[in-house]
């Protein structure tokens, strides 16, 4: 598996259960979600904005992604949720209020 690389853009994640999460993830992460719905391991994935601008919360977000998880690759047999720690979780609904989504 390789790293997480650059985010840049932001996602809406549907469990299974029909629970929403938002995601900051970028166009590798989207593909791997959209093959995961189409497997059954979530409902839906949708892009929300593209080519979100690369701010200081960004970067940490991103820091902390690529510090603690890794991308899926298509051999996967589930879903990997990035659990977020209270400050990473902060970090996301900042992007998320920044660039005007939700």
């Amino acid at each position: 598996m390789a790293k997480i690389g650059v985010l840049d853009l932001i996602e809406q994640i549907t469990r299974l259960d029909g629970s929403k999460y938002y995601e900051i993830g970028n166009m590798v992460h989207n593909g791997r979600a959209e093959l995961a719905a189409e497997r059954g391991f979530i409902k839906e994935v949708r892009i929300l904005k593209l080519n979100i601008p690369h701010s200081q919360t960004v970067i940490k977000y991103e820091q902390y992604v690529n510090e603690h998880y890794q991308m899926q690759d298509e051999s996967m047999d589930h879903w990997e949720e990035w659990p977020r720690n209270d400050e990473a979780d902060e970090w996301v609904q900042t992007i998320v209020q920044d660039n005007h989504v939700g």
